[in-house]
């Protein structure tokens, strides 16, 4: 399975795991394979808080994702600090859109968060706000991987990344979007397919990866979308993939940090339960479909706003869904892939580790005597 990613970052796998939570990475990182810390929840302080936990956890390397979109509201507005952008993006958030947000809570009955837990309204989902957690990554040598989870990163990123001796990549979910990947001089380019949870663009994995795989020719290629076992590990690497990039599976592990009340509507959930969705980022993003995303899609109420700007209006609704989820249940977010339907069960990071790996031997294997090897 050793492939020449693998070679580059000395992990033993092509495994990759995209994860909020730090234990899930570092146990990823531990079996072999690569934990990558989704950053887009953490301000600069608790990423660094983050890091230097997984510098003390983690035996090898782990990477981070970032969220710098190509495209989104107040890009282009410099000079301001991560706070004062997000005075002036919320000037652009209509009061009907946060009314709306409120009453659909409060009709399904999710209490309000208490006055000491005040959050941030702005993510981090532009330049301005991704600045400073650069900074902070750069500072932890460990880190060796940095990818983007929403369009090619800026060309001073991009440099930055690479003069301090680390890869960087990005998502994409078209050719078009890899060859600009490409033609940015990125590392390595992850290929997501509209199975995907979160952001994902309309073509199957099936279908996306090897076009992308033969339009970027030797750069290497993680595929993503609806990757659960070691079959597709196995399909992935046998259509010219260099790893299987991860994200959906790491949900129902032992040691994510996910309310068992969500975990379980995860464990429930079948693959046709899933919708591609504006209504919490503002962006097209898999989600389990619920009484929110169908509330956002009706005629009669506000449309979604783009990015960030939904967000913006949404992130009361995540924060007292986490910490409230069972109240939450019919109006929670819930981002997941349609890989959704093969989590039927809790397991430890190390053991679905260990599941991927022997059923990628066991394809192999199965391909080899039909090969008559």
């Amino acid at each position: 399975m050793r492939t020449e990613i693998c070679e580059r970052l000395g992990i033993e796998f092509p495994l990759f795991a995209f994860t909020h939570c730090r234990d899930v990475a570092a146990a990823v990182s531990n079996s072999g394979g690569l934990g990558v810390l989704g950053a887009v929840g953490f301000s600069a302080e608790q990423l660094e808080v983050e890091l230097t936990w997984l510098d003390e956890h983690v035996n090898g390397i782990y990477g981070v994702d970032l969220v710098i979109p190509s495209k989104y509201e107040g890009k282009g507005i410099d000079g301001l600090s991560p706070e004062q952008l997000e005075a002036e993006l919320a000037k652009n958030v209509p009061q009907q859109h946060r009314d709306f947000a409120a009453r659909l809570l409060s009709d399904h009955g999710v209490p309000e968060l208490p006055e000491d837990e005040h959050h941030a309204q702005l993510l981090g989902w532009t330049a301005t706000t991704v600045a400073p957690q650069i900074e902070v990554i750069l500072r932890h040598p460990k880190a060796k991987l940095v990818a983007n989870a929403l369009g090619t990163p800026p060309p001073d990123v991009v440099a930055q990344i690479q003069e301090s001796g680390r890869l960087i990549g990005a998502l994409c979910g078209s050719v078009k979007h890899a060859l600009n990947h490409k033609n940015a001089g990125l590392d390595f380019v992850v290929c997501q397919g509209t199975e995907g949870g979160g952001h994902c663009g309309e073509v199957s994995s099936m279908v996306l990866w090897p076009q992308v795989i033969d339009a970027i020719g030797d750069m290497p290629v993680l595929a993503a979308g609806g990757i659960g076992d070691g079959r597709q590990v196995a399909a992935a690497l046998a259509m010219g993939a260099q790893g299987a990039w991860t994200g959906s599976l790491w949900l129902t592990v032992e040691e994510a940090n996910v309310p068992p009340a969500q975990m379980q509507t995860y464990i429930d959930a079948t693959s046709h339960d899933t919708v591609r969705s504006r209504s919490w980022t503002g962006k097209p993003c898999r989600m389990l479909k619920n009484d929110w995303t169908d509330a956002w899609e009706r005629d009669d109420t506000p449309n979604p706003l783009p990015m960030p700007l939904q967000m913006m209006v949404a992130l009361d609704g995540v924060k007292r869904g986490h910490r409230y989820p069972e109240q939450a249940k019919d109006v929670n977010f819930n981002p997941v892939g349609q890989v959704v339907g093969m989590m039927t069960k809790v397991e430890r990071t190390a053991d679905v580790m260990q599941r991927l790996i022997e059923e990628y031997v066991e394809s192999c294997e199965r391909l080899n005597k039909l090969n008559g090897a």
